[in-house]
């Protein structure tokens, strides 16, 4: 059919006013008009832009309108293939228009890699390939796959553009990888292929030049008839309604009060790229769409009663913020809607007829390889959006975006809410190079959720290595709710890190290996076991409440009124969880709590430390650990900042550690210098997240990398995580005069460390022929962590010990191990581990023999 400027009813085609002007003639599918309008660019070698309604880049559209119609696509690509073949398969989409598309075809797909090209060159990744595009404004097309041999498979390429027009792009690209990585089978996808006659033949023509089966698939198609003369008709035209960068329309007309701009931490999982820049496979899928619903969980909250609300991407990244408006209409009431920013002038004419009707202006904020130029938001203004949430990645979170006049001034000009999410720019390992960094942004000691005006400076943070991702954070990586607590750490679940406790034991007492390099086998425990560590929480859930609460209220009147708690992995991170529901429930205080990797003998993670001082003021960092032994811990990480600080400058960091419990008398920030049974000791990580002692490897873990961790999926039917937590959650009413009275009196006391557990353990090396203080664990906690991890050769129990050692008593029983009764013994139990151990120093029943 021909489309010509007409009304259907009420509503008026987008294109009208160009084909009017410039008698361009649509013609095609009955379909093509409602995917497509027309305007004009401010280019000189083309001069109309096809518009489309369902791609989600120049018009905001409903984003499930915009999955769905990339989506099924991808359906269709997976019918003609097979699913065999679907799975050799890989997507390819094209930068910028087409990276969100591509993403939604390789879901429809579901089986196959995705990679999109890319205009933003990354250091240390090798170019797989390149192309140029002949009629865009910016032409370079870069590929960058973290692993090469991604387009060197022998299975079907699946090429995706929104639209296929004289197809020279896709031809360059097919001819440029075909001469590298020659496969038989290519797959064109498009929502409109948009050929002449003579473009129809010259596909057929090219696949039989280069020996291979070329397909199309396309939701509609047609051409556009032009006049020979539209070139300089347009370029005319565009002169002459062009108004000054930026200038006001009726329908731009700024807000009388700019809107507030709001930082939303996401919690976005580091295992998760931020896009197919890289490559994106269906693993990567699988976790993002497990992590969406919390992350959109932490938009709805500062969204409130918003009604109408634009979820705006930047650039080529289109589908995490596509992503994230699909889940955030699922959650919430709002009408959402979906589009980005791009870098493509196009002219903005205020008429129902055309396609833009509204065009921001804004400096480029990501550093881009082709310099510093204007960036456009289309059809936002006028919109009459409640609240707009700005979805960026970190390697565009600059200065400039926080400018006077960048992107979140513009788009509070014209909404009561903006809100900013950023997403972590992914930089695969082999492209890390020390020293390297990427600017953004930070408010020393505001609150994330603190509103700033959005024209005020805003302050460069610190600089930080671009491989440094976003924390960890349940459902995704731990079974805690998403905003407990935030793991600064990668995740190596899929490593085969574990090694019989003997063998480790061995390694470790030989100069081998470090006991970090490798995990003990999860202790899985008897109904027995688990029905004592029931009895215990209940019996104590009472008095770790109560420690809870004096520790917490500590810290709040001594270290920080808004303390940044940050727990050691991962003892410390159940306490923290703890103190931060003390203060929501006490206090109606919403602290930042994440858990960081400490290694005896290798220090605290380094890269942590420079994530947390880019992110928050270190005066607000408080250490948390669930308890003292004889201060090991407490010695490294004080060492470790101190050196920290030499090696980075700036401002440093508070080595004193609040602990739950300081039966050493190592610290002076604590709840309780009691040596009792705290349950959270009983266990592994089914009671700590179901997230595994911390890794650190060099293999593993490189000089930008945070340290390691597994997350236990599979013992999900065992967790008992949650439920620790809202046992002991559960009595802090009960206690808390009780904590208001013991607050008042330690904050007049004197708390000072005497050390006396050092001194005890020193004694009980000696006497007992080990010398080696890191073979005697002292205190309930540390015992137990003997008694699941190493091979313990006796236990030493203080002569009259209760219930709190019933455990200790099961698990030594359990695993052959003598308990010896001592009277004085300044903590409730001591675990010896055995003493210049081999595999020889257990029988064959893996239990300990020879103890002295």
């Amino acid at each position: 059919m021909m489309m010509k400027a007409r009304k259907r009813g009420e509503v008026v085609w987008s294109g009208t006013w160009v084909a009017q002007r410039l008698g361009v003639e649509l013609v095609g599918d009955e379909e093509i008009s409602g995917m497509l309008g027309l305007a004009l660019r401010r280019n000189p070698k083309r001069a109309h832009l096809l518009v489309s309604n369902v791609l989600g880049k120049h018009v905001p559209q409903s984003p499930d309108v915009v999955w769905r119609a990339g989506y099924d696509l991808g359906l269709r690509v997976r019918e003609l293939l097979g699913d065999d073949a679907a799975r050799r398969a890989v997507v390819l989409g094209y930068a910028e228009t087409a990276t969100g598309l591509g993403h939604c075809v390789a879901d429809g797909l579901g089986l196959a890699p995705y990679l999109h090209s890319t205009r933003r060159p990354v250091d240390g990744v090798a170019r797989a390939g390149g192309f140029e595009e002949s009629h865009s404004h910016a032409t370079s097309h870069l590929l960058l796959p973290e692993d090469p041999r991604l387009l060197a498979g022998d299975g079907a390429l699946v090429l995706v553009d929104d639209e296929f027009s004289t197809g020279n792009t896709v031809l360059n690209t097919i001819r440029a990888l075909h001469e590298r990585y020659p496969r038989e089978h290519y797959v064109i996808v498009a929502l409109v292929d948009m050929r002449s006659p003579d473009d129809r033949d010259r596909l057929a023509d090219f696949a039989g030049e280069i020996g291979a089966r070329v397909d199309l698939v396309a939701s509609a198609s047609g051409t556009v008839k032009l006049p020979d003369d539209v070139l300089a008709k347009g370029q005319a035209l565009v002169a002459r309604h062009e108004s000054p960068a930026g200038a006001p329309t009726a329908r731009t007309e700024p807000r009388t009060e700019p809107g507030s701009v709001t930082r939303v931490d996401l919690g976005w999982p580091a295992s998760v790229p931020d896009g197919g820049r890289h490559g994106f496979t269906p693993e990567h899928r699988a976790a993002l769409e497990a992590a969406l619903p919390a992350m959109a969980a932490r938009l709805a909250a500062p969204l409130g009663d918003a009604r109408h609300v634009l979820v705006l991407g930047f650039e080529e990244l289109m589908y995490a913020p596509l992503a994230l408006a699909r889940e955030v209409e699922k959650g919430t009431q709002a009408q959402v809607r979906y589009s980005t920013t791009t870098r493509s002038p196009v002219l903005a004419v205020d008429d129902p007829g055309y396609a833009i009707r509204t065009r921001l202006v804004f400096p480029s904020h990501d550093d881009p390889d082709d310099g510093p130029g204007e960036r456009y938001a289309y059809n936002v203004a006028g919109g009459d959006f409640d609240a707009i949430v700005a979805v960026v990645d970190s390697t565009a979170d600059t200065p400039q975006l926080h400018a006077p006049d960048g992107l979140l001034a513009r788009l509070a000009e014209h909404a009561p809410r903006v809100l900013l999410a950023v997403v972590p720019s992914y930089v695969p390992d082999r492209a890390a190079v020390p020293g390297r960094a990427v600017p953004g942004r930070a408010v020393p000691g505001r609150a994330a959720s603190e509103e700033a005006t959005p024209a005020q400076a805003v302050p460069e943070r610190p600089l930080v290595s671009p491989t440094l991702p976003e924390p960890l954070r349940g459902p995704a990586f731990s079974s805690y709710a998403p905003d407990e607590v935030g793991w600064l750490l990668q995740d190596l679940s899929d490593v085969e890190l574990e090694a019989p406790t003997e063998e480790r034991e061995e390694a470790i007492q030989g100069g081998g290996a470090h006991y970090a390099e490798s995990l003990p086998v999860e202790y899985q425990p008897s109904a027995e076991y688990q029905a004592l560590f029931q009895s215990a929480l209940e019996v104590s859930a009472a008095r770790i409440a109560q420690a809870v609460g004096v520790v917490t209220e500590t810290v709040l009147a001594e270290r920080s009124p808004r303390p940044v708690l940050v727990s050691l992995a991962r003892a410390g991170t159940p306490v923290g969880v703890l103190m931060r529901r003390w203060a929501q429930a006490r206090r109606g205080l919403d602290l930042p709590h994440y858990a960081v990797s400490i290694v005896r003998g290798r220090g605290i993670d380094a890269n942590a430390l420079r994530w947390l001082a880019a992110h928050h003021d270190p005066a607000d960092v408080v250490f948390v650990d669930g308890w003292t032994g004889k201060g090991a811990i407490t010695r490294e990480l004080a060492d470790a900042l101190k050196a920290h600080q030499q090696n980075e400058g700036g401002p440093g960091f508070d080595p004193e550690i609040a602990v739950l419990a300081d039966p050493g008398s190592c610290v002076r920030t604590y709840g309780t210098r009691e040596d009792f049974l705290i349950p959270s000791a009983c266990l592994n990580s089914t009671v700590s997240g179901l997230i595994s002692r911390t890794v650190l490897r060099a293999d593993l873990v490189g000089p930008n990398d945070f340290h390691g961790g597994k997350f236990y999926r599979e013992l999900a039917g065992a967790d008992v995580s949650t439920r620790f937590l809202d046992t002991i959650e559960a009595r802090f009413d009960e206690v808390a005069d009780a904590v208001d009275a013991q607050v008042k009196e330690m904050l007049s006391a004197d708390r000072a460390p005497t050390w006396e557990g050092w001194a005890a353990v020193e004694r009980i090396s000696e006497e007992y022929e080990i010398h080696d203080v890191n073979l005697v664990k002292p205190g309930v906690g540390e015992t137990t962590r003997v008694l699941l991890r190493r091979v313990p050769w006796k236990i030493l129990a203080r002569t009259g010990a209760g219930a709190d050692l019933d455990h200790v008593r099961l698990l030594a029983e359990q695993r052959g191990v003598p308990v010896e009764e001592v009277a004085e013994l300044p903590y409730t139990c001591v675990g010896l581990i055995h003493p210049k151990y081999t595999r020889g120093a257990t029988g064959a029943d893996g239990k300990a023999v020879g103890a002295k």
